[in-house]
């Protein structure tokens, strides 16, 4: 069992387990976009190769069976035990088969925020241009997001589309059980993304109060899962929904009989949201990586710890450098418990520093004027103390001022 002492030393504890991503030998402090996969991961998709050559097409059995046990993790995740769960390839086939459940015809308005993530800032923009009245309010001031959401619902809303963390600040947004319980009272559907917190920050579905919520999250950033792992969480309310957007898996247990043209019916549950054929290989890595957590003791809350800590960190540090705020500067107005998983920084010079801290052996990352360090849970302090005396090198390089 991993210790927080242990992973703050140098080698960290866990990162011989991480051995073919090279996380000793290398500065990824890309920990909130891609993470390492764990080794055991290749297992599963070797497992994924030997089921087909194996079983060929009676290899579903065995994947729906891997895809149960990812449904499992997740459920662990959300503090969820009885969770309808669709799996999809990503969150933006998710979020479109959840549009296509909502009442647009008769509520076509959907609020939302100017801080989404880009599968739903981009098709939201295109369901605006056919029609659909979209209202994107502010981030910031981000202690008031939720009320002004709520705030901005009318008769004629159909859905609020809200992230738990803003991906390119990492603030978390603090209200989301008021804001589900005004959605209730007017009958409008929330769906939250939470794909910034899960792995990073604690997120229980009955302590926030978000049993009536959607969720929609993944695994390809903190959870190590990897592409392919995405789900859709449906709330008690929508159980009998009917998805335009429905795939052929959404009534696969009545394929066996004959097939006539009436009403389209739908799978119970959270099958009524399935899509078609997938790649079950993604799946068997999950399910894997899901153990692994678990062998390892890496809960929400010791991930919690593990990241604040490093944050905490990489913060400090930053601040030694006494760099020019009108060059590069972080946001001081909250302590970094309000924050996930990732430091950002906001800089004119994002781009250019993250090529130069590419030349020093850092990999990050940056969304338009914000330079993002992820650290992860296999990364040492001294690792991260070295990451930011690159950033400190490159600042001071005159080439570069």
């Amino acid at each position: 069992m991993i210790t927080f002492d242990g992973l703050r030393r140098s080698p960290n504890a866990l990162s011989a387990f991480y051995s073919r991503f090279r996380v000793g030998q290398r500065l990824l402090l890309t920990g909130h976009s891609h993470q390492a996969w764990p080794d055991i991961a290749l297992r599963g998709q070797l497992e994924a190769f030997d089921d087909a050559a194996d079983a060929v097409d009676g290899k579903w059995e065995r994947a729906f069976g891997k895809a149960e046990q990812v449904r499992a993790g997740f459920r662990r995740i959300l503090d969820d035990p009885a969770a309808e769960l669709a799996l999809g390839a990503s969150t933006h086939e998710l979020v479109v088969r959840f549009l296509s459940s909502v009442d647009l015809p008769t509520r076509p308005r959907l609020v939302t925020t100017a801080g989404e993530f880009h599968s739903v800032r981009r098709q939201l923009a295109r369901l605006a241009e056919e029609g659909i009245e979209v209202i994107r309010l502010a981030p910031d001031p981000v202690d008031t997001l939720a009320a002004r959401l709520a705030a901005a619902i009318d008769d004629r809303t159909g859905a609020v589309l809200v992230s738990s963390v803003l991906f390119e600040t990492a603030r978390i947004v603090p209200g989301l059980g008021e804001l589900a319980a005004a959605c209730v009272r007017r009958g409008v559907e929330l769906l939250v993304d939470a794909y910034h917190a899960l792995g990073v920050t604690p997120f229980s579905v009955p302590e926030l109060g978000l049993d009536s919520a959607w969720l929609v999250g993944g695994g390809y950033k903190y959870l190590q899962l990897g592409e392919g792992n995405c789900f859709l969480r449906i709330p008690p309310h929508a159980l009998s929904a009917r998805p335009v957007i429905t795939g052929w898996f959404a009534e696969f247990a009545e394929l066996a009989g004959p097939v006539e043209d009436q009403m389209v019916t739908y799978a119970p549950g959270a099958a009524r949201f399935a899509g078609s054929t997938y790649d079950p290989t993604s799946h068997y890595r999950a399910s894997h990586v899901f153990d692994f957590f678990a062998e390892q003791g890496l809960s929400p809350d010791f991930l919690r710890r593990i990241s604040l800590h490093q944050n905490e960190l990489l913060a400090r540090l930053f601040d030694d450098l006494d760099a020019k705020p009108d060059l590069i500067t972080r946001d001081r107005t909250a302590a970094r418990s309000r924050f996930g998983g990732f430091l950002a920084l906001r800089t004119p010079r994002a781009a250019e520093l993250h090529r130069g801290l590419a030349d020093h052996g850092v990999r990050t990352d940056f969304r338009g004027d914000y330079l993002r360090f992820g650290p992860a849970p296999y990364l040492s302090d001294r690792q991260l103390e070295a990451a930011i005396a690159a950033l400190g090198a490159v600042l001071r390089d005159p080439a570069r001022n």
